[in-house]
């Protein structure tokens, strides 16, 4: 898993523009992989496996890849250490890389007391339950459409925990579902009010 952690970020990096990656190894979690990159844009992509050649393609807004890109500045670009050397249980190989102006940076940590390498670690939590909702969310419109209220019930509950980032990305499947009657009217009028607030910057 750690040498194919490395070649997707490898084959990730091959643009050379100003990019941020993160990965998370954790054998035995679900999932227990993650690899997000977020480009100088705002684009981005999520995946649960290094090998996954279709990766969740997704755009930050501009507020969000902002705080993001300041916290990796504010850490150096990853040039120091993280990693806090206190004796605490395993909690997943966590590995941050920038790649940009000068040498690129990387240092993977356990667990860091660093307020900023916080902050970040919990940006890419909060993306990875966003696409974790979002994997859900469309394979339950694809496939269980009895199975589309609980989904839309779990990203409620991202949103009340102020977890979700990329909300537009929401926008085709909660309008999808609000306007198929084959999906239970619950699920219908849930995905309709999330879409609106959604739309509406709440």
């Amino acid at each position: 898993m750690k040498f194919l952690a490395l070649l997707w970020m490898a084959t990730t990096l091959l643009a050379g523009a100003d990019r941020l990656l993160f990965t998370k190894s954790f054998p035995g979690s679900q999932p227990s992989f993650v690899g997000i990159a977020i480009e100088q844009d705002g684009a981005a992509e999520y995946r649960e496996d290094p090998k996954d050649e279709n990766p969740v393609i997704f755009k930050l807004t501009e507020t969000e890849k902002a705080v993001m890109f300041e916290l990796a500045g504010k850490l150096d670009h990853f040039a120091k250490p993280l990693e806090s050397g206190l004796k605490l249980a395993n909690m997943g190989k966590k590995t941050f890389r920038w790649e940009g102006d000068g040498a690129p940076g990387e240092l993977s940590f356990n667990f860091s007391e660093a307020p900023d390498a916080r902050l970040l670690l919990d940006w890419f939590e909060n993306i990875a339950q966003t696409e974790r909702n979002f994997i859900e969310l469309e394979h339950a419109v694809r496939f269980d459409k009895l199975g589309v209220n609980l989904a839309v019930l779990h990203l409620e509950t991202t949103r009340d925990q102020k977890r979700l980032v990329a909300v537009e990305q929401f926008l085709p499947l909660l309008d999808k579902i609000a306007g198929n009657e084959n999906i239970m009217h619950m699920a219908r009028s849930r995905a309709a009010a999330l879409a609106e607030g959604f739309r509406a910057g709440k």
